[in-house]
């Protein structure tokens, strides 16, 4: 799969994409991402996405050093050099060559990168694990899209050993939280159709909020025995739209795709168009 590279304000060759040795988001995971997908040659609810990543970057103290019309520009060169209608965009922020400690160097740069691959087939359906260890609601970088991302590769290996999908986190209440890469909602005993709220220490997911903004769901905190004894649950994300979930733990729902998972995948299309 070959990938169209815009690194600090140039088009890289694939083989060619590098970034120094002592960048610090290589060193010490100091950086913010976000991956947006493209229709129509059109990357899906920039506007968005870029405040999320400035939110990010805020919340680690990094100087992005390019206003959102400068990476708005980044996108679309990025986009136009590889051709692609449907793709998928990663625009990632480093705190650029520095220490090899945790300090960041005074005056230093950022690193940015646009990265753009053809976009996957999206599953059907997801089954889900939930692991052993749990998200710091309280932590520093709690609900920040940061590159740190060791934690979630331990858990996909997790939930890939027991052949699901996607691993999901309680935090350290022992609330539902989230994925890996996704938000969760579960169909509650009395209906409520519920996604943990973001006080909870989940990612402020784009298509979680066009899902609430909708009124298909309501912000409440879930309980994990409400979770994987619920009959009806589904997840959302930028490339998994909202996506049902078939199974928990290898207990297979009841229900697939049903009126709470069909009502949110309705409000989100119609959301779509008005997202630029």
């Amino acid at each position: 799969m070959t990938t169209t590279w815009w690194i600090d304000g140039t088009l890289v060759a694939d083989a060619q994409a590098t970034v120094r040795a002592d960048d610090h988001g290589l060193v010490v995971g100091d950086g913010v991402f976000e991956t947006m997908k493209v229709t129509d040659g059109r990357a899906w609810a920039l506007d968005r996405h870029l405040a999320r990543l400035r939110g990010s970057a805020g919340g680690l103290g990094l100087d992005i050093g390019y206003d959102d019309d400068s990476l708005r520009a980044a996108v679309s060169e990025a986009l136009v050099a590889s051709g692609l209608r449907q793709a998928r965009v990663r625009l990632t922020v480093t705190g650029g060559p520095g220490s090899l400690g945790s300090w960041r160097v005074e005056g230093g740069r950022a690193s940015v990168l646009v990265a753009v691959t053809p976009l996957g087939e999206r599953a059907p359906s997801a089954t889900v694990a939930i692991v052993p260890w749990t998200r710091n609601e309280h932590g520093a970088t709690a609900g920040l899209k940061t590159t740190s991302y060791a934690d979630n590769v331990v858990a996909l290996a997790f939930a890939r050993e027991r052949d699901a999908d996607e691993a999901i986190f309680a935090n350290t209440a022992g609330m539902l939280c989230e994925g890996t890469g996704s938000n969760v909602f579960v169909v509650l005993a009395d209906g409520t159709c519920a996604t943990p709220p973001l006080s909870a220490g989940c990612l402020a997911g784009v298509t979680r909020a066009l899902v609430l903004e909708a009124g298909a769901a309501v912000e409440r905190n879930v309980t994990m025995a409400e979770f994987t004894g619920a009959g009806e649950a589904f997840l959302t994300s930028t490339t998994r739209d909202v996506q049902p979930i078939a199974a928990i733990d290898g207990r297979v729902l009841p229900v697939l795709g049903g009126s709470a998972t069909a009502a949110a995948a309705r409000a989100f299309a119609a959301r779509v168009a008005d997202e630029r």
